[in-house]
């Protein structure tokens, strides 16, 4: 499919919103000279509103698109993104494209505003983790004219274009074969899931799938920050001390997962017999531990190469044909700790 690009905004659609001069716009976007912060205000509203975002590059080269792809991701402080950064580095270094990366934090706030530092150098594309954004981030993606593919996630609506997993489905399909297994009574360890969308749908998913079989999670425990291992051990031994009768343990994460495995191996636990565990994301380091985690495969390296090779085609040849929403399906691989 192949969308027409919007006109990209300029200094008149700012003026003309705001009902002042495209001079006095164009000062308060510079911050400079003299002006009334009344005007002020409502030129930047109008500016939030339509999505604009100021031009950094100068005089002739102000109309040209720069040979950067914007990259905007919460966190190189996991294992999930690097492989998806490893992805997209893979496609680009066989064209003139070079990604740039911004940081976000999970915080919304915080993506709107590298968002907006992007967009002012006018690069080529935009990568961006995930479908929920703010109004005006996603008011600055429609207008800004390229190619924008949100990544991770196909559970709503793309600004462009998306290319992820159903993360609803993962926790459905994760569900089912902890119920086939035989497992009744079973416990959730998680980050906290306000501003972790994909772990949220995960969950969503994952409870709707045991409320069809009658199942209810028995217990939950949640964590911010710290070392995911050290933390996975924690809420393991909190969860078990409050209800030692779950008999599997379900890990937003393979890292928090890996750390429980390790706690429950240092107890004797039989595992999968007696207790069973299962993480998500398929983290390739893990596959050193002593048992090998139960997990899902979320594709990580697959969804930077697809997103890159839209970004590419589409740099090329604006008119090129691409699909909408790309859907890769994640498998559970069933390790040590999920009995078949």
């Amino acid at each position: 499919m192949a969308d027409t690009d919007p006109r990209p905004l300029t200094l008149r659609d700012v003026s003309e919103a705001s009902g002042v001069s495209e001079m006095t716009v164009s000062r308060v976007l510079r911050n400079r000279g003299d002006v009334s912060e009344a005007t002020r205000a409502k030129v930047l509203e109008a500016a939030k509103t339509l999505g604009y975002v100021p031009n950094k590059i100068a005089g002739a080269l102000a109309s040209q698109r720069v040979n950067l792809v914007a990259v905007i991701i919460p966190s190189m402080r996991n294992m999930v993104f690097p492989e998806v950064m490893a992805g997209i580095a893979s496609v680009l270094e066989d064209t003139e494209l070079q990604p740039v990366v911004g940081i976000t934090d999970y915080l919304p706030e915080k993506e709107e505003r590298v968002l907006y530092e992007m967009l002012s150098w006018r690069p080529s594309g935009v990568i961006i983790a995930g479908l929920e954004h703010t109004e005006a981030a996603k008011a600055m993606m429609k207008a800004s004219g390229i190619p924008v593919v949100e990544i991770m996630d196909i559970d709503g609506t793309p600004v462009d274009c998306a290319v992820g997993i159903s993360h609803r489905r993962a926790g459905r399909e994760m569900a089912k074969a902890i119920l086939r297994a035989g497992y009744q009574k079973i416990g959730f360890l998680g980050t906290k899931m306000p501003l972790d969308h994909r772990a949220r749908k995960r969950f969503e998913g994952f409870t709707e799938a045991l409320a069809k079989s009658g199942v209810e999670v028995v217990d939950q425990e949640f964590y911010s920050g710290g070392s995911a291992l050290k933390k996975g051990r924690e809420m393991t031994q909190a969860i078990l001390e409050r209800e030692p009768e779950i008999d599997f343990l379900y890990y937003s994460n393979d890292m928090i997962g890996a750390g429980g495995l390790l706690y429950l191996m240092e107890q004797g636990r039989d595992i999968p017999g007696e207790i069973g565990l299962a993480g998500f994301n398929g983290v390739e380091l893990l596959q050193g531990l002593p048992r090998q985690l139960a997990t899902m495969d979320a594709h990580r390296a697959e969804i930077g190469r697809k997103a890159a090779q839209i970004i590419a085609s589409r740099v090329e040849n604006p008119e090129a044909e691409y699909e909408r929403i790309v859907e890769l399906t994640p498998k559970i691989a069933y390790g040590d700790t999920l009995r078949r």
